[in-house]
């Protein structure tokens, strides 16, 4: 990367490997319904995937949090769940229930996955991307994202969310060579749908792999660490100045094999990761993102701030970017955003 770039964006700086007294911060999910300029905006849409396929209304969401808290990084307001809908799978959005998907049951349904013009398809987003590029401050990034293979593959089977995702995982041990099938459609998928993003202006992207704690270490390592590796591959391969940020959301003590061998740029922790055992066993110049309790943030106040001074002191002398252990929940008072801000700003 271009280090005159460095030096106007903390952020990507900060990827780059360089220790700062003010880290830079952006919160996973900061665009989204704790805030009364996005509820507004939301209800311009006739359903969510029609608000992430409509980039008028994406650009004005990823912005607002930017407009709002001055925060270093941007990330494109979409979902990971776009990716199987521009497969040709069934997906629609329920309003308090969540994502629902048309299960699939076995290589029938696999084989019926269509890639050719998965990023036409999906060619909204990009304009979204392009849209959020032009428009931001200098000093602001721009972070594209996906979800991991085995998150998404693991809604395709499952057909919406879970705590443990029983079905999916067992699909995945009964039918080895199907899922692997999946895996391989995905993670071909999550490599253009990338790419892509990268070509219309992402700076950097993250990887969601929101539930890989829930898998056992030899599943982990073959429906995680595998597919990651070939992402982070192909995308150095095509774009070798732009970072990779691996979120493994769960992996607790696999974390540094996923460090070790996915080859991705930084690593986000989550919540229950203690921070000074990560930073004692992942590599001292691999930048790492996390990871305050998003309770902390809902409450405010001096759990706000310990929070915050504890992670600060522990990682300090490192290249750190600040963030939370998980996305920004619904009841999060905006205020207490700004109050994080100015925390970790040394206000």
């Amino acid at each position: 990367m271009n280090s005159a770039l460095h030096s106007e964006k903390p952020f990507l700086a900060a990827l780059a490997g360089k220790v700062a007294t003010t880290p830079p911060i952006w919160l996973m999910r900061q665009a989204g319904r704790y805030l009364p300029e996005y509820k507004k905006l939301r209800a311009q849409s006739t359903g969510f995937l029609d608000f992430c396929f409509r980039p008028e209304l994406a650009i004005e969401a990823t912005l607002q949090p930017i407009r709002r808290f001055g925060l270093d990084a941007a990330i494109l307001f979409s979902d990971i769940l776009t990716v199987p809908w521009a497969l040709g799978q069934k997906v629609e959005f329920l309003e308090g229930e969540g994502p629902k998907l048309e299960p699939l049951f076995d290589r029938d349904d696999v084989d019926r996955l269509n890639l050719e013009g998965l990023t036409e398809r999906l060619s909204p987003v990009y304009r979204t991307v392009s849209g959020v590029a032009s428009s931001l401050p200098a000093k602001t990034a721009l972070i594209g994202f996906a979800g991991a293979p085995w998150t998404v593959a693991a809604y395709m089977v499952e057909g919406h969310g879970s705590r443990d995702f029983i079905v999916a995982k067992s699909f995945g041990l009964a039918q080895p060579k199907t899922f692997e099938r999946l895996l391989e459609i995905v993670t071909t998928a999550t490599i253009e749908h990338l790419s892509a993003q990268i070509e219309a202006g992402a700076e950097v992207v993250q990887l969601f792999d929101s539930w890989a704690g829930v898998l056992a270490e030899a599943e982990f390592l073959h429906w995680v660490i595998e597919p990651t590796r070939t992402i982070a591959t192909a995308l150095r391969a095509r774009h070798p100045s732009i970072p990779l940020i691996g979120f493994p959301r769960g992996a607790g003590g696999l974390l540094p094999s996923y460090a070790r061998e996915t080859g991705v740029t930084a690593l986000g922790l989550d919540t229950q990761v203690p921070l000074g055992w990560a930073l004692d066993v992942l590599p001292g110049n691999l930048p790492v993102q996390g990871n305050l309790d998003p309770v902390a943030l809902v409450v405010g106040g001096k759990a706000l701030e310990d929070g915050t001074r504890t992670i600060l002191a522990r990682a300090k002398g490192r290249p750190v970017i600040f963030n939370l252990g998980h996305g920004v929940p619904q009841t999060t008072p905006p205020e207490h955003v700004a109050e994080l801000v100015r925390l970790v700003r040394g206000g």
